[in-house]
């Protein structure tokens, strides 16, 4: 039987890596946001809110595949 310790070392490892997996990919969003509503010349931040909004949306969707797997 495994240690009770080294399970709950597995599982916050595996929490740490989606969150900086997370963090990681809606700051390259918004990166990529600001350089091409510069590049596009928008007046309006348009990139900068709907790429990070797909990226969340895209992680959420990955997330519940992952959890709902028997």
């Amino acid at each position: 039987m495994e240690d009770p310790s080294k399970a709950n070392n597995k599982l916050l490892m595996k929490y740490l890596g989606l969150a900086t997996q997370i963090m990681v990919s809606l700051a390259l969003a918004v990166f990529i946001g600001l350089k091409l509503d510069k590049w596009l010349l928008f007046s309006t931040p348009l990139l900068v809110w709907i790429l990070p909004l797909l990226v969340l949306v895209g992680m959420i969707w990955q997330v519940i595949k992952d959890t709902s797997k028997k």
